[in-house]
């Protein structure tokens, strides 16, 4: 959309309007008004004569590409979370059964992670995931819902007479700008069958560690235990907190031509030249234990573990470490320190967790403030947790409004925040002994708490209170 559509007054087409008759406005000269609308489209005069009552003006078509056109909806007619966009016919000019397709290419293009299709007693409808909370987006027919998911089936090779079971599958999509990876998921519910559609970033390409969210400090100590030439660097967190992107981004920095990398993933959520990764496959018996017992016949360096789930899987990585290669992957805990009950937990004798861990690292993502409608206001230290003493005096802070530019949630982009705690040999000995509190000796050491990263995110105003109080006492 170009800077004279901008500069001569509001947008003349509401959201609805633009996607029904699937035009983008382009410039205004005077009484005519240009528009995009997509090449080959049979009922342009149809839309001619409508949009010209609607907007009081003489319209004129600029021909563009079905997918360009798709991208400009999705950027400059965003609809508003809660309104009422139902799916119909007219917003496809094909059958029906394009949604699907629209419905992947415009979740990636606002970077949604997950699209859920929902059926329940009266309705069916559609929602995104965009930086980590769910978003509505349409509304289904519920005479349409079986066919759309008959469509999900056929594209990723499931049963279509299924609808009793839970199944998975892949899709490999692929449009005139990108190609990616679809992990599907679909669960009987009492109405009817739910699907979750993972998108997985194929692409690694732009993935870097300095830009991810480390402090300098926090990043000095993570380089150092990657540097080694073996033993384990370790990521915890929760679902969906950004560990595996953490780890893509290390991998592509220690890839090179000297090293041999190998990887066992489920899913491979990322490809990499130069590196070799392996998908586990349960269904012939393809676990990260068997394939882990496999690499030490592949003469690596460097090898990638997606989870280490079990005591299998944590005994093979400790086996590695020792054998001299460097291990890197990720397990759930709540915190860096507790990433070492949790192997102890599991059965790993504590001598092993302290010869062969590197580096243990805690992370979680968090929401940033949408830069072009937060709020400065007085602040109230009630805001905090009741427990929680602030290091330093908040006297102003940012909160979230809601804008067009971030679908009015009040947040646009996310940031990972860490706590990084490099093993040294007075660490060494305190896994030795099996002794908890060591809170006094690493503040001493400068390592800074994941509550005390997200506190700095929050005094420089870039996220909200609400966004980091469940870390404050973390």
């Amino acid at each position: 959309m170009d800077q004279t559509a901008k500069h001569n007054g509001h947008r003349r087409l509401s959201p609805d309007q633009a996607w029904r008759y699937r035009v983008v406005e382009s410039s205004v000269q005077g009484d005519s008004i240009t528009v995009f609308v997509e090449e080959g489209n049979v009922q342009l005069e149809q839309v001619r004569e409508e949009l010209e009552m609607v907007l009081g003006k003489s319209v004129q078509f600029d021909e563009i590409p079905e997918d360009r056109l798709k991208a400009l909806l999705t950027e400059h007619y965003a609809r508003k979370e809660g309104s009422d966009n139902r799916l119909q016919h007219q917003y496809y000019h094909g059958a029906a059964d394009d949604f699907l397709n629209d419905l992947i290419s415009e979740a990636r293009t606002h970077k949604s992670s997950d699209i859920h299709i929902e059926i329940y007693d009266e309705s069916c409808r559609v929602r995104i995931r965009v930086d980590g909370l769910l978003m509505s987006r349409y509304l289904i027919d519920k005479k349409q819902y079986p066919s759309l998911i008959n469509k999900v089936k056929i594209a990723a090779n499931m049963d279509i007479a299924e609808k009793r079971l839970p199944q998975d599958g892949r899709i490999f999509f692929r449009n005139e700008r990108e190609k990616f990876d679809i992990r599907v998921s679909i669960i009987p519910t009492l109405h009817g069958e739910k699907v979750v559609l993972r998108l997985l970033n194929n692409d690694a390409t732009d993935i870097q560690l300095h830009t991810l969210g480390f402090s300098e400090t926090d990043l000095e100590n993570y380089m150092e235990g990657i540097r080694k030439p073996n033993g384990i660097v370790l990521i915890s967190g929760p679902t969906g907190s950004g560990k595996t992107t953490t780890l893509y981004a290390t991998l592509k920095l220690l890839n090179t031509n000297t090293k041999n990398l190998l990887t066992i993933e489920d899913p491979i959520e990322y490809t990499l030249e130069g590196v070799n990764q392996v998908q586990v496959k349960e269904n012939i018996s393809l676990t990260f234990a068997l394939a882990m017992k496999n690499f030490l016949r592949q003469d690596p360096d460097i090898i990638m573990l997606g989870e280490i789930r079990d005591v299998e899987t944590a005994n093979m990585a400790i086996r590695l470490a020792l054998t001299g290669h460097l291990v890197l992957s990720t397990i759930h805990t709540n915190s860096a320190w507790g990433t070492v009950s949790r192997l102890v937990d599991m059965g790993i004798p504590a001598f092993l967790i302290a010869d062969t861990l590197n580096t243990s690292i805690a992370q979680r993502l968090i929401r940033l403030l949408c830069p072009h409608c937060k709020r400065k206001e007085p602040f109230n230290s009630k805001s905090f947790p009741r427990l929680y003493q602030p290091p330093r005096v908040i006297e102003h802070h940012y909160v979230a409004i809601g804008c067009r530019e971030c679908f009015n949630t009040g947040y646009k982009g996310r940031k990972a925040v860490y706590e990084v705690i490099p093993v040294d040999e007075e660490l060494v000995d305190a896994i030795k002994k099996m002794t908890t509190r060591v809170g006094e000796s690493l503040k001493a050491k400068g390592v800074k708490t994941l509550a005390e990263n997200v506190f700095d995110l929050f005094e420089r105003g870039d996220t909200s209170a609400d966004e980091i109080y469940s870390l404050l006492l973390s």
